[in-house]
């Protein structure tokens, strides 16, 4: 994907501020000085003036504090900035640096905690580095998202001493920053790369053209008996002082929806990513392998409202904005509403395209909602009805029940099984194209059924 550098996070920079309330405190060393202090407690007990000793030197440890800490470089002098090298991609680890400038000539040690997202299962960062005078120190470390759409980052905190370890400041600065977490880009890029070669998709825009059928433009010809007077061009026709006919060809080009259903259902976690998460990827293969083969890719995300929704289009802004309104979608507590996303659709796309709708099956002994919406699609539309399976049902069903409580989770599971294939025939037999698939596979899968929908010539 060409603007993968253009998805990587802004490097934010800030300069420190005292933290609220205390903002210093006393290193290791200044406690080992007092301890050694009291090795005058030994001779005291013969001579009391020993104490005075003691305190004398209780009193040169806090003076030896006071200069090490005015030493120290103030908060407003520490430049720090947090630098990403890769763009933030859902389950997929990247790296994230900190830096922080000492424009001082004294170098410090210094802890910096950084205040990341809890979904970035990071914990709570902590790196130290040495920075010389005058010169930048950096320590970076992982971060893997477990979450799509915008994340925020906080506040930077530091420790910082010298190397004499006897005071120390804490600081604070404002790195509060908003990153987004896309879909996996690198898996969809390799999967979109293999589909390619394999489908052979170059061949797509090599393929014989037909004439007389279609209505795309290809060529003016002199008019033949049999030609349909619609197919006369009359400013050719003025031009050259004869009847010119318009060729037409088969449109290759073809306007592909994206239906991503974003409710209660797809929240299922499979493998630790949910049912959502996987559907949002097959939307982004789908999208880079129609987008290569010439077709136009509109997208529809929805729960109990629209999510997203982006026209067709193509072009590497189109890419761009896709990606952007993927990242976003994010799963709801309740049932979608299906019928709301059925009746936009008929609304913003009156030409007969390929509608891929990405969703699962509620188990009701009513017929769904989303049967009864796709079925009205199909009466205008080539509609590709994907469902993401649960791989613990086929799971089950394989196995020999050996108790009674596990005959009974068999038998529902296979109701469940039935249920959903029986639902699936009766779209078949309306002319919708049907598939159900494990989501590990459901990438693969979509792009597939989508290429034979183009070599078939059905959109």
């Amino acid at each position: 994907m060409s603007e993968l550098p253009h998805l990587v996070p802004a490097t934010t920079r800030g300069f420190g501020r005292p933290a609220k309330g205390i903002f210093f405190a006393f290193g290791r060393r200044f406690f080992l000085l007092l301890l050694i202090g009291l090795v005058w407690l030994g001779p005291a007990w013969n001579d009391s003036r020993y104490l005075y000793a003691m305190l004398f030197w209780d009193v040169a440890v806090l003076a030896a504090w006071v200069w090490d800490l005015r030493r120290l470089p103030r908060p407003a002098q520490l430049d720090v900035s947090r630098v990403w090298s890769q763009p933030i991609q859902l389950d997929v680890n990247a790296r994230v640096a900190l830096e922080l400038q000492n424009p001082g000539g004294l170098p410090i040690t210094v802890q910096l905690t950084d205040d990341a997202p809890a979904s970035f299962q990071c914990g709570t960062p902590q790196l130290d580095v040495v920075a010389r005078g005058k010169e930048t120190a950096a320590a970076s470390y992982v971060v893997r998202a477990g979450e799509r759409g915008d994340a925020k980052f906080g506040k930077v905190y530091l420790r910082y001493r010298s190397a004499l370890n006897i005071a120390e400041r804490w600081a604070v600065v404002p790195l509060s920053q908003t990153v987004r977490v896309y879909p996996n880009l690198e898996e969809s890029q390799r999967d979109t790369i293999y589909l390619i070669r394999s489908r052979q998709i170059a061949m797509e825009k090599r393929h014989q053209q037909q004439r007389g059928q279609g209505r795309e433009f290809e060529s003016l010809r002199e008019y033949r008996e049999g030609d349909e007077w619609r197919d006369i061009c009359w400013s050719a026709t003025a031009r050259r002082g004869k009847l010119i006919s318009q060729s037409h060809r088969i449109e290759r080009s073809q306007t592909v929806w994206i239906v991503l259903d974003a409710g209660r259902l797809l929240r299922a976690r499979v493998r630790g990513l949910s049912k959502l998460d996987f559907g949002v990827a097959a939307a982004l293969s789908l999208a880079q392998v129609a987008l290569y083969s010439g077709d136009r890719v509109a997208m529809l995300a929805y729960g109990r409202r629209i999510q997203q929704r982006l026209p067709a289009g193509r072009g590497s802004g189109h890419v761009r904005a896709l990606l952007e309104g993927l990242a976003l979608v994010k799963g709801e507590e309740l049932e979608a509403d299906h019928q709301r996303a059925a009746e936009a659709l008929l609304t913003f796309q009156k030409r007969r395209s390929l509608v891929v709708w990405l969703t699962d099956l509620s188990e009701t002994a009513a017929t769904p909602e989303v049967i009864e919406s796709v079925s009205r699609l199909a009466r205008r539309h080539l509609v590709l009805f994907t469902v993401i399976d649960q791989p613990e049902l086929r799971e089950l069903l394989g196995e020999r029940p050996a108790t009674l409580r596990e005959m009974f989770r068999h038998v529902a599971a296979q109701e469940i099984v039935q249920r959903r294939d029986v639902l699936l025939r009766t779209l078949r037999q309306q002319g919708v194209l049907t598939l159900e698939v494990d989501p590990s596979r459901l990438s693969s899968a979509v792009v597939n059924q989508y290429l034979g929908a183009k070599e078939r010539g059905l959109i």
